[in-house]
């Protein structure tokens, strides 16, 4: 038995930039064909523009899913506190006002908010989880499962960043609801003989945000890949400046991701398993190699 979450997927898609009640710029990416479609939510890293993941969005999308990616940031002086207020209000603004949105834009497609999945990639994928824990207060919205692209919670473990959401306690994340961590090989690895900082440094990555998960949880190591591997081509120069980089094609990573999110996204939201139970049990078909550790609950 095959799987196709690593393909591009049948639906036509198209972007719209908008923006949040917070006056917060959002991309929307979002199937043409008229119908009813369960929504992503996706938070950037530091300083990463929502744009600079287009194609990972586009490849999602492509598979029947809404992708909502609002810009939380775009200064060094923004605190994680003030990133995880805005997630949230953000979060209860699409009840309201993206099904508007996307109409009044001449889109058929309709956002079903009874299966919202929520994810980040690096800063973004520690405010989805402090979002998921209730650090940014009260939600009109309820997510279904929570995704974390190579998750940094701060530059060591004596310096997280607020609200220090790490414990160090094995599986004590209440969170309550399926999650998956996905992280990278490279992303651990400093630049420059050690003269900058890994991007994902141990002790704040990817491997504790998945130790403090309680099942069921699934953990996906891409191993030859960096940290910031996934973003659009255009932004390969400077992302390889700062984080350890593969150097080569990054398109078999961001089919990998993208295949992975699909797949977790269709058990989680329709009951799909079909496609993740593949991965798991023989993850050799994925584009890139990857690791791949699964518990239930």
């Amino acid at each position: 038995m095959g799987t196709n979450v690593f393909e591009k997927g049948s639906y036509l898609v198209e972007s719209l930039s908008v923006k949040s009640s917070e006056s917060k710029p959002i991309l929307i990416v979002t199937p043409t064909e008229e119908g009813e479609y369960p929504v992503l939510l996706f938070f950037h890293g530091f300083l990463i523009t929502d744009s600079a993941y287009s194609k990972l969005l586009h490849l999602i999308s492509s598979h029947g899913y809404i992708l909502v990616a609002p810009q939380l940031s775009t200064s060094i002086f923004t605190s994680g506190n003030e990133e995880v207020k805005s997630a949230a209000g953000i979060t209860n603004w699409l009840v309201s006002s993206l099904g508007t949105i996307l109409s009044s834009n001449n889109f058929k497609s309709v956002p079903n908010l009874n299966k919202v999945a929520l994810a980040g990639h690096s800063r973004g994928g520690r405010n989805a989880f402090a979002l998921a824990l209730g650090y940014g207060g009260s939600l009109t919205l309820k997510f279904s499962v929570l995704i974390g692209i190579d998750p940094v919670a701060g530059l060591s473990k004596c310096l997280q960043m607020e609200p220090k959401i790490l414990t160090y306690n094995p599986k004590s994340f209440n969170i309550g609801i399926p999650v998956a961590v996905l992280g990278t090989g490279l992303g651990i690895e400093s630049k420059c003989c050690g003269l900058m900082p890994a991007c994902a440094p141990e002790g704040v990555n990817h491997d504790e945000f998945f130790d403090e998960c309680k099942p069921p949880r699934w953990h996906f190591l891409v191993k030859d890949f960096g940290h910031m591997d996934m973003l659009d081509d255009s932004s390969k120069k400077l992302s390889s400046c700062i984080c350890k980089s593969n150097g080569g094609d990054w398109e078999p990573f961001r089919k990998c991701l993208a295949g992975i999110l699909v797949a977790i996204m269709r058990a989680c939201l329709d009951d799909v398993k079909e496609d993740i139970q593949v991965i798991v049990n023989n993850p050799s078909v994925s584009p890139t190699p990857i690791d791949v550790q699964y518990e239930e609950e």
